[in-house]
């Protein structure tokens, strides 16, 4: 098939590996523009970019494509489909319908649960016992469309946004060829106007642990936001990122320091397993704990 392929960040990277290793013709791939990164602050080729162009694949970066010519050159790739997923711009009906079969976008959750933005992120912080991956039709509204494909995985109780992200992307990899294959064969399935939630972007306030939060939620947070932007709090009044952590039976005053960075919460307690000071590595509690002293309480 001649594909155009959308997409942005490394969960993207090996979807983009897997349409080139299946044989298909990827006839353009559509990023975000390189954006300023690292400490001198210099344009850096997103991921997706990066992998294109190892692949010898011609790389286009529209800041928009509400233009006629930018749907017109859009058009004129004369792709059978167009393959979408975490690419950054909202697609014109324009540009939906250029490709002879549309657009496919593979989004990580089980829709209708968690359209939007971080589905990965808000599946975890919100205890979520599975998650996965639909390939969906793209129309005009918000992870609306039918999904053609879907799979499930179970979120572990040591998954973090990091780990299940890396698992979904691999099994989108996986199943937008199998949707590829079986485009003929394989009928739309209209979601469920019931079960509907949105996963809003993830907002930096969210990410301050408030410790009268029952353990349970405390430990999502954690998980959930981790590696980024990563949850925090202060210990012996420095700012330290929270990134690993599991429920524990000990309890005492919300904030205490009870063993082993073992941290009481409302209602039972959170041991932290993996963290990061700053200016430093993430490293394991132990090694992170030498020559900071937690005191009797964090905030």
């Amino acid at each position: 098939m001649r594909v155009i392929f959308m997409g942005t960040p490394d969960f993207s990277v090996p979807v983009l590996q897997a349409l080139v290793d299946a044989g298909h013709e990827v006839v353009a791939v559509y990023a975000q523009p390189p954006r300023p990164a690292g400490r001198g602050k210099k344009d850096r080729p997103s991921p997706v970019q990066q992998r294109a162009e190892s692949l010898g694949l011609e790389v286009r970066h529209p800041v928009s494509l509400k233009s006629n010519a930018a749907q017109q050159a859009f058009a004129d790739l004369d792709a059978d489909i167009a393959v979408v997923v975490a690419y950054g711009l909202i697609l014109p009906q324009a540009v939906l319908d250029a490709p002879r079969h549309g657009c496919l976008n593979i989004h990580a959750s089980l829709l209708p649960r968690w359209r939007g933005a971080a589905p990965i992120h808000r599946a975890i912080m919100a205890g979520d016992r599975e998650t996965g991956v639909c390939i969906m039709q793209m129309e005009a509204g918000l992870d609306t469309g039918p999904f053609l494909l879907r799979e499930t995985t179970s979120i572990a109780a040591d998954d973090t946004t990091g780990t299940l992200h890396d698992r979904l992307s691999v099994m989108g990899a996986r199943l937008i060829v199998e949707a590829l294959a079986g485009l003929a064969t394989l009928h739309p399935v209209p979601q469920p106007d019931a079960g509907v939630t949105y996963a809003a972007k993830i907002d930096k306030a969210e990410a301050r642990i408030d410790w009268t939060q029952d353990a349970a939620t405390v430990d999502a947070q954690i998980r959930g936001l981790s590696p980024f932007p990563g949850a925090w709090t202060e210990i012996g009044g420095e700012r330290v990122k929270l990134l690993a952590s599991q429920v524990a039976d000990a309890s005492g005053d919300p904030g205490q320091v009870l063993r082993d960075l073992t941290i009481a919460c409302g209602t039972g307690s959170v041991r932290i397993t993996r963290l990061q000071r700053a200016g430093k590595r993430p490293m394991d509690t132990a090694e992170a704990l030498r020559g900071l002293d937690p005191g009797p309480f964090v905030q």
